[in-house]
């Protein structure tokens, strides 16, 4: 029968119905109101044997260590405290024993960091949220394409990357139709292979002529029907990879590497607006005329000298050709170079990296006026690719232009393949333009010094070529570049190798060391396929040269040169250079 069957709800606190029980230890569920009380007694039964008062129970023995002078002696359980006078014997103060603590008071200092710790979780969470909602803001800013099947999903931090930097002459964008062409669905005019090293210690930017005459392959385009295949053409301006036929970025990409033979990886294309605005965000980029320039194509009108360009005049100054050099596309290439590598210089200088205000406001121009592939299509790649690129050292970025030649027609260029080849060679091979990479490769080469000592001049090298490669022609073709191009008049074509070689490898005579140096530095030989004999040559005898399956041209290096090739255009991004 609990409190409420005997009628005392009233004076019981239900909450105190589990009480400790100071003998034992435990918690109990006590009943009767207080301790022992008086009650009428009661027969225990016909025999007698004496009474006991109801509901009281004989306590349990206690030892010393018992009691802890806390109880009244001769209870065995604390009573309970009444709803109205506070404990079960009507006094007024409260129990010694089975009472309920009071909180007391937190301390100042306890307020103090709970109330900072509260202020550093909402900063967390605000930031958080902050951060957030900055990522969604330039995400919905950016414009993508995609490319899947031109390049890849992605890069990786420990490999080289492949940008295609792609410039349209569309004119969207405000103030911009006045340029003429307004209704063009715009070309690449202005292209640049932008390879960063493997251990970013260097960036090569490769401009390509818009004028060169070359093979665009077929490409797939997607549409708002579904994939298309655009059909390739032969002998067409590089400019028709973009926008003509339906052409997306995916088949720019496609035309590099069919050029190049490097693989793109991802591509940014940007229009007028970008020029426009991405300057004015920096606060303006310097440039240097060796000359007064009055341009009314362009619209560019500057004295000789230096100066702070943006907006309409910074598009002015890369759109300027007529003015400048010879006056045509090439002319123009080298004025871009040159802004190009002043923009860099900005971008990375201190005044911009530390303006809060000029770093959101360059993130917001060039997310507005680019156009990037899916694979980097949001903010948070762009920042891990901007983190990588972010490494380069401006002194170890260098602009050269695709050697080419001037066609019969006067208006278009074709590919000069004697200096373009090797060029494009050191980007596949991942060899810095500015050679800061050769000592560690001739470190890691084991036989190094193979090719250490003199060389012999190329009239004096003898050798004979076989072609022990896939490629049907190599050794005669090997033999005109060798005869015609670097003066190895006494060299012959021995048709096919007696076996098929995986590697291309050279053997000579000790006394025939020198000309097989020579021979080495003129195709590119590494180290390793040179193959020394044991005795001297008699005579006329000549070197054996045999191609193997690693040949991937006449002329082509097997491994990228320490140097770029005589008469390759090259500008340095850390230095200014003034346009003529």
């Amino acid at each position: 029968m609990d409190a409420q069957s005997r009628g005392r709800a009233d004076e019981i606190d239900p909450a105190d119905q589990w009480v400790l029980n100071p003998h034992t230890g435990n918690y109990e569920l006590r009943l009767d109101q207080s301790a022992p009380q008086s009650s009428p007694s009661r027969s225990a039964g016909s025999g007698g044997g004496g009474s006991r008062r109801a509901g009281a129970r004989t306590p349990a023995p206690r030892s010393p260590q018992d009691d802890r002078g806390t109880a009244t002696p001769g209870r065995d359980v604390p009573g309970q405290r009444s709803r109205r006078t506070g404990n079960a014997s009507g006094g007024t103060n409260p129990p010694t024993v089975g009472r309920r603590k009071r909180k007391q008071p937190k301390s100042r200092k306890k307020k103090a960091l709970l109330w900072t710790g509260g202020v550093m979780a909402f900063v967390v969470v605000a930031g958080a949220v902050g951060t957030y909602l900055v990522y969604r803001h330039f995400d919905s800013n950016l414009n993508t394409v995609d490319v899947t099947g031109a390049g890849s999903d992605g890069f990786k931090k420990d490999q080289a990357v492949n940008i295609l930097i792609i410039g349209t002459d569309k004119r969207s964008g405000a103030g911009n139709d006045g340029y003429g062409d307004k209704n063009s669905v715009g070309h690449a005019d202005t292209t640049i292979l932008f390879h960063v090293s493997k251990d970013r210690t260097n960036a090569t930017a490769l401009s390509i002529p818009r004028d060169l005459i070359t093979d665009i392959p077929d490409c797939q385009t997607k549409t708002t029907e579904g994939t298309k295949v655009i059909g390739g053409t032969t002998k067409t301006r590089f400019n028709e990879s973009l926008g003509q036929e339906g052409r997306d970025p995916g088949c720019t990409m496609r035309t590099v590497k069919a050029l190049t033979g490097v693989t793109v990886d991802h591509f940014m294309m940007a229009d007028f607006n970008a020029v426009k605005t991405m300057t004015s965000a920096v606060g303006g980029v310097e440039v240097c005329l060796a000359k007064d320039i009055k341009d009314k194509d362009s619209k560019l009108n500057l004295p000789a000298g230096k100066h702070v360009v943006e907006g309409e005049q910074a598009l002015a100054f890369v759109r300027t050709r007529h003015s400048v050099g010879f006056g045509g596309d090439l002319s123009r290439i080298e004025i871009q170079q040159q802004f190009l590598s002043s923009l860099i210089r900005k971008m990375k200088s201190s005044d911009t990296l530390s303006s809060p205000t000029k770093m959101w406001d360059l993130a917001e121009a060039a997310t507005k006026a680019l156009t990037v592939d899916t694979g980097i299509g949001k903010i948070s790649r762009l920042r891990d690719l901007g983190l990588e690129l972010k490494k380069v050292n401006p002194k170890n970025i260098t602009f050269a232009t695709v050697p080419v030649v001037d066609n019969t027609d006067g208006a278009t260029v074709l590919l000069n393949e004697s200096k373009a080849k090797p060029l494009f060679s050191m980007i596949q091979n991942d060899t810095s333009l500015t050679e800061v990479k050769q000592k560690e490769q001739d470190a890691k080469n084991q036989q190094a010094n193979l090719l250490k000592g003199p060389r012999a001049q190329a009239s004096k090298v003898r050798v004979a070529v076989f072609n022990g490669s896939d490629t049907q022609g190599a050794a005669l073709a090997t033999l005109t570049w060798l005869q015609n191009e670097e003066g190895v008049l006494k060299s012959s074509n021995e048709g096919n190798a007696p076996q098929k070689l995986a590697t291309t490898t050279l053997v000579y005579a000790p006394n025939q060391a020198d000309q097989a140096r020579k021979l080495a530095d003129l195709m590119g030989l590494p180290a390793t396929a040179l193959k020394p004999g044991t005795k001297n040559a008699v005579g006329l005898e000549a070197m054996t040269l045999t191609l193997g399956a690693d040949f991937k041209g006449a002329g082509v290096p097997l491994t990228g040169p320490a140097k770029a090739p005589e008469g390759v255009q090259k500008v340095e991004a850390d230095k200014q250079v003034c346009a003529k």
